[in-house]
């Protein structure tokens, strides 16, 4: 299984309940798809198990020092844009800004999936044939619904998971 992430927007409360939610689901990786924000969040993400890739959001201010400080912690930074293979699968994986570019990158039948955050609307959509996976926002700022997802990755069945804060 994959982990998913987007939009965590600095809630360290939120980030490490996603942590533990990972860990306790053995999940193999965590992709984490923008909007991190500062890079002091890296704390929070230390406990995590599995190996931990990022792309930059619209939101994510100093990127040299946040891709030096989660560097330190284990995890890669894929830039503002991820081109992963995880067990065979082909993941592109980016923020999502341009909605044309995710439409473009799942017609374009060269990833098996593809994981965007920034609307902070948890779903999946599929575009002939390619799972669009968005986790929602890990944060729980704009909706009230912390929400992060995993991914299968023999079946591509995903899971939407909500946190609970309190």
């Amino acid at each position: 299984m994959i982990g998913i992430i987007s939009d965590s927007h600095d809630n360290l409360n939120a980030i490490r309940k996603a942590v533990e939610f990972f860990n306790n689901n053995d999940v193999k990786a965590v992709l984490h798809a923008g909007d991190i924000v500062s890079p002091f969040t890296a704390r929070a993400f230390k406990e995590l198990k599995s190996k931990l890739y990022f792309v930059f959001g619209n939101n994510d201010g100093d990127k040299i020092t946040l891709t030096r400080w989660f560097e330190e912690i284990g995890a890669t930074s894929c830039g503002d844009f991820g081109d992963l293979t995880i067990d065979g699968l082909h993941i592109a994986l980016l923020h999502g800004t341009d909605e044309a570019l995710v439409r473009a990158l799942a017609r374009s039948g060269d990833f098996d999936v593809v994981i965007r955050g920034h609307t902070h609307n948890p779903g999946v959509k599929v575009i002939k044939g390619i799972p669009v996976i968005n986790p929602g926002e890990c944060s729980g700022v704009l909706s009230g619904k912390a929400t992060v997802a995993v991914l299968e990755i023999a079946n591509l069945n995903v899971e939407i998971t909500e946190l609970k804060l309190g």
